[in-house]
């Protein structure tokens, strides 16, 4: 009996050595990635898009391909992607964005362009990761155009089926 209770102690004693070892890992702090000039740097997708985008500190200029986000994306509903991530993490205006974007039409790119500054943004201040990833704006869209097969019209539409 009492060989029972010294290894239970030690039990006791071995739970409570792994539970510390443990939180101090989880706890460690992530540290933002910028590069010399203060800037955070991601890749985003969408469909066959993708953006590479930098952001810094500034007034909320927006710069893709060397135009401005009113220039390149003509629509308010693509500019209205944009302004996602940044309405979500609440730092509208407060950062400058300077984009380029290759491939796919303009809403893959600007689903990309999404994708890719919410990620920045998680690079820049890794305390916005848990707004960001529950509004869904880090999870890349792994949907893309089904390819044509042969011997159909489509990828899946079939041709006409004449019985005579």
């Amino acid at each position: 009996m009492a060989e029972e209770q010294q290894t239970l102690n030690d039990l006791s004693k071995l739970g409570e050595a792994t539970g510390a070892v443990a939180t101090a890992t989880a706890a460690a702090p992530v540290e933002p990635k910028k590069d010399e000039l203060g800037r955070a740097y991601a890749t985003g997708r969408r469909k066959n898009a993708i953006a590479r985008v930098w952001i810094k500190p500034g007034s909320g200029k927006v710069t893709i391909n060397g135009k401005d986000q009113e220039t390149y994306f003509g629509r308010p509903v693509l500019r209205m992607i944009l302004r996602q991530p940044f309405e979500e993490a609440g730092r509208v205006d407060q950062f400058d964005v300077l984009c380029t974007v290759t491939g796919g039409g303009l809403s893959g790119q600007a689903g990309a362009l999404r994708h890719g500054i919410s990620r920045a943004l998680v690079n820049f201040e890794p305390g916005l990761r848990g707004a960001l990833k529950s509004a869904g704006f880090l999870t890349r869209d792994s949907r893309k155009v089904e390819r044509k097969k042969y011997g159909r019209a489509k990828a899946r539409r079939s041709f006409q089926f004449s019985k005579r």
